[in-house]
C-alpha cells in the first residue's frame, strides 16, 4: 500500500483536488520523488511511461509558484507536441488548487504569432519542445531571468530526436540557480552526461520496471510475407479494445493500415507526414475509443498518452533497444494486465537479442504455424467521435457539451465519454448505439446559445 497524498506537506486545496481528480495514494515514482522535489532537491527519476511523472514535477512545479508573480518562473521541456500537450493538461488540472496560474504550451507545428501574443500577457509556466522555446528566447518572446524550476520530460527521447543544441542553447539563459528535475523511462551514457551538466547534487529515484509482472510479452517467429496475417491472428484472438501497431518507417504505416481496413478493422493511422490538425483528430478519435487500432510510426505516436492500453503490436522490431522500452510500457498502466506481442522476421532476430539483454529478461517465442489465422476479424470500437465548431476560445466548456447533450433526458450522461475541448474544435465521444441520437440532438439545439457545425466521425 503506497502513502497518501495529505501525508505531504501540500495544501488542503491541493490534497482535495487531487481526491476529486482521483489521485488519493500515490505511485512508486510520486512515493519517492515527491518529498525530494518538494524539499527543493534536483532529482533524477528513472520510470517508464504512465508512470505518474507528470503528478510528480507538477505538483513540485507548482508547489514553488507564486501566482502573484506574473513571470516564467517553471519551464517543462517535452520531446513531441503530443507530450507537452498532455503535461500542460495535467497541470492545469492540477493547477485549480492555486489561484489565477497561467500555463503555456508552446510547440513547433502551431502558429508563432498566436504564441508571442499569448506571451506578451506572460506566464507562470512554460511547456514546450526545445525548438520552438529556443525560437521564443532567440526573438526576446519568452525571459526565464525569474526561472526557479526546470523540468526534462522523457530526457532520453529529446536526445534521441536530435534536440541536445537546442537544449545547450536555452540552458545558457536559464539561471545557474535553479532546480531541475529530469525523468527518463531509460538512463544511456547520453543522459549521464546531460545529467553531469545541468543538474547540481541531484538525487536519483528508479522505480523497478514491472512490465514483466503486467505485460504479457512473447515473440511470434516468421517471415515478412507472413506478418500481416500474424497481426489479422493476434488482434481475433485477444480481441483487444485497443491497440497500438508500431512501423518503423511512414510506408510500413499506410500498407498496415490499409490491410486492416480490408480485413474489417475499424484502424486510424499516425505518421509524420499528417498535418497537425490530422494528428490531434486521429488522437483524438483513438484515446475516446472510436477506433480499435492506431498504426503509428514512433515519431508520431511520442506522448501518446492512452489509459487502458490493451495490447502493443510490434510489427517491426524497433532499431534501438529503448525505443521497444518506451512502445511496451503503453500497455500495462497502473497495474493494469497488458499484452505486448513482436513480429519478429529472421533479420530483426539481432535486434530483439538486444532487446533481451537490455532488459535481461527473455521474451517468449512462439512460431507463426502455431497462430490460428484469421481473414476477416470482427471488432467493433464501444464509442464514435462527434466534433463540434467551437473550443476554448469561444469559452467553450465540457460542461456546456454534457448539458447540451443530456438536458432533454433523451441521453444519460453514462452514454457520454471523453469531452476534448481545443482551442477552436471540441470532441466528444458518445457510446456507438447512442451516436446518431447524439448527432441529431447537437444538430437540432443551440450550445451556450449559438447553432454550431457538428460532425459524426465514423
Amino acid at each position: 500500500m503506497t502513502t497518501a497524498f495529505s501525508a505531504l506537506p501540500l495544501s488542503k486545496p491541493c490534497v482535495d483536488n487531487l481526491t476529486q481528480l482521483g489521485f488519493t495514494r500515490m505511485t512508486p515514482i510520486q512515493e519517492q520523488a515527491l518529498p525530494l522535489i518538494l524539499r527543493g532537491d534536483d532529482v533524477i527519476g528513472q520510470a517508464k511511461t504512465g508512470s505518474g511523472k507528470t503528478v510528480a514535477f507538477g505538483l513540485g512545479v507548482l508547489s514553488q509558484l507564486d501566482p502573484k508573480r506574473l513571470d516564467t518562473q517553471a519551464m517543462v521541456l517535452c520531446p513531441t507536441r503530443e507530450l507537452a500537450d498532455q503535461v500542460t493538461k495535467v497541470l492545469r488540472q492540477l493547477a485549480r488548487a492555486w489561484p489565477n496560474v497561467k500555463i503555456l504550451a508552446l510547440c513547433g507545428g502551431m502558429p508563432m504569432r498566436a504564441q508571442t501574443g499569448s506571451l506578451e500577457h506572460g506566464c507562470h509556466i512554460a511547456v514546450g519542445t526545445p525548438g520552438r522555446i529556443r525560437q521564443h528566447i532567440e526573438n526576446g518572446n519568452l525571459n526565464l531571468d525569474r526561472l526557479n524550476t526546470l523540468v526534462f520530460d522523457e530526457a532520453d527521447r529529446m536526445l534521441d530526436m536530435g534536440f541536445e543544441k537546442e537544449i545547450n542553447a536555452i540552458m545558457t539563459e536559464v539561471p545557474h540557480q535553479r532546480q531541475t528535475l529530469l525523468f527518463s523511462a531509460t538512463y544511456p551514457t547520453e543522459i549521464e552526461a546531460l545529467t553531469r551538466r545541468v543538474l547540481s547534487q541531484p538525487q536519483m529515484v528508479k522505480v523497478a520496471d514491472e512490465t514483466s509482472t503486467h505485460i504479457e510479452q512473447s515473440a511470434v517467429e516468421l517471415t515478412p510475407a507472413q506478418k500481416p496475417a500474424a497481426l489479422l491472428a493476434l488482434l481475433a484472438k485477444h480481441q483487444p479494445e485497443s491497440t497500438v501497431v508500431f512501423c518503423n518507417t511512414r510506408l510500413a504505416c499506410q500498407d498496415v493500415a490499409d490491410d486492416l481496413h480490408a480485413a474489417g478493422v475499424s484502424v486510424l493511422e499516425l505518421h509524420g507526414d499528417l498535418d497537425q490538425f490530422d494528428r490531434d483528430r486521429t488522437l483524438v478519435r483513438f484515446s475516446n475509443k472510436s477506433a480499435s487500432v492506431l498504426v503509428a510510426t514512433d515519431v508520431a505516436a511520442r506522448g501518446l498518452d492512452i489509459k487502458s492500453l490493451a495490447m502493443v503490436v510490434n510489427y517491426d522490431i524497433a532499431f534501438e533497444p529503448e525505443v521497444h522500452v518506451h512502445r511496451v510500457g503503453r500497455t500495462g498502466r497502473a497495474g493494469e494486465q497488458g499484452v505486448a506481442m513482436s513480429l519478429c522476421s529472421g533479420n530483426e532476430a539481432r535486434r530483439l537479442l538486444a532487446i533481451e539483454e537490455l532488459s535481461g529478461t527473455e521474451i517468449p517465442k512462439i512460431d507463426f504455424s502455431e497462430l490460428k489465422l484469421a481473414s476477416h476479424v470482427a471488432m467493433e470500437p464501444p464509442m464514435m467521435t462527434i466534433s463540434i465548431g467551437a473550443g476554448r476560445k469561444s469559452k467553450m466548456r465540457p460542461g456546456d457539451i454534457l448539458g447540451a447533450l443530456t438536458a432533454d433526458k433523451t441521453l444519460s450522461g453514462k452514454m457520454v465519454g471523453n469531452i476534448n475541448v481545443g482551442d477552436r474544435l471540441s470532441y466528444v465521444a458518445i457510446e456507438r448505439a447512442h451516436a446518431n441520437t447524439a448527432l441529431k440532438i447537437l444538430q437540432r439545439d443551440k450550445i451556450k446559445g449559438r447553432k454550431l457545425i457538428v460532425k459524426l466521425h465514423k
